[in-house]
């Protein structure tokens, strides 16, 4: 039987056309406008601004009832109790500020929070374990204190302002690429680098996982056979300095960071630490409410082209 004018099938290079995909409209309503998410960062849209609660075994951590390992055996053995209720699941997260914890009934207070400038001098590591018993930054620090955590890291040969914390909010905001919290750099390179390389850090190189861009660099000082050079990154990779100088042939013969937001490293000797006071923790919480546009991928020209520096 012929097939009626509703029901004749439509035919194409690839055979019967398939049916199309329609969405729901609730579905289509749900959905995100393309680049919504990012634009409610940028305003500072709590979706793109607030942390939430922290996970619990990293609480009791805090609270020193030892490692995340052996807090997470608390929560396996029912002996963790959030506002009267037992909890088990591991990654469970809780606002220590408004909840309740209780540890074998005993009522969890987390420590008082504190903040410590180091100058991280060269062959010490910045990991809180360490297999090969290289000393670590916090063992600068002097023994029986709260348990503190690095806020980043400088790796091993590397020098200058690291931060140690139990806040770890501040540390976490500090750290993420979202923030763009502000991180500057002293740098001795082999060789003296052109206008043109100044200009290709400022534009981005290509390294292995994209383009990456300093926000700020510029020529310090300058010998026959080096050079210093100041770098501010807003963002931090694993060796990203070094890696995007090598790329432009220059080797970092030293590294020292010497500022993080408007927090300076100044006159702390190598291997010394020191209490923050409350104005430079104002002043780290400064800079993540406030963080700086970062650079364009090209940098605007109007009429003739500006110096590279």
């Amino acid at each position: 039987m012929p097939a009626s004018r509703n029901q004749r099938p439509t035919a194409t290079r690839a055979g019967k056309r398939k049916p199309p995909k329609t969405k729901s409209r609730k579905a289509t309503a749900d959905k995100p406008k393309r680049g919504e998410a990012s634009r409610r960062a940028k305003k500072g849209h709590p979706a793109g601004r607030i942390i939430g609660p922290e996970r619990i075994q990293k609480v009791l951590a805090t609270a020193g009832f030892g490692s995340r390992r052996e807090c997470e055996q608390l929560l396996l053995a029912g002996r963790v109790e959030i506002d009267g209720h037992v909890v088990t699941e591991l990654g469970t997260r809780v606002d220590a500020q408004r909840q309740e914890i209780r540890v074998d009934g005993a009522r969890v207070t987390l420590p008082k929070k504190v903040y410590y400038m180091v100058n991280k001098p060269p062959g010490v590591v910045s990991t809180m374990r360490d297999p090969q018993g290289r000393p670590r930054v916090v063992d600068l620090l002097p023994s029986g204190g709260q348990r503190v955590y690095n806020v980043g890291r400088l790796d091993k040969s590397s020098e200058g302002l690291i931060l140690l914390t139990n806040d770890g909010q501040l540390a976490n905001q500090l750290t993420h690429p979202r923030y763009g919290v502000e991180k500057t750099y002293r740098v001795l390179i082999a060789g003296v680098p052109t206008r043109g390389e100044l200009t290709s850090l400022r534009r981005g190189v290509h390294l292995a996982e994209g383009l990456v861009r300093v926000a700020h660099i510029k020529l310090v000082s300058q010998r026959k056979q080096s050079s210093m050079v100041e770098i501010v990154l807003s963002e931090g990779r694993n060796r990203e300095i070094r890696r995007i100088l090598a790329h432009l042939g220059h080797k970092v013969m030293q590294l020292r960071r010497v500022a993080i937001g408007g927090l300076r490293l100044g006159n702390l000797p190598p291997g010394h630490w020191r209490p923050l006071r409350s104005d430079e923790v104002r002043k780290l919480r400064h800079a993540i409410d406030h963080p700086r546009p970062k650079p364009s991928a090209k940098p605007r020209q109007s009429g003739r082209a500006k110096s590279a520096n």
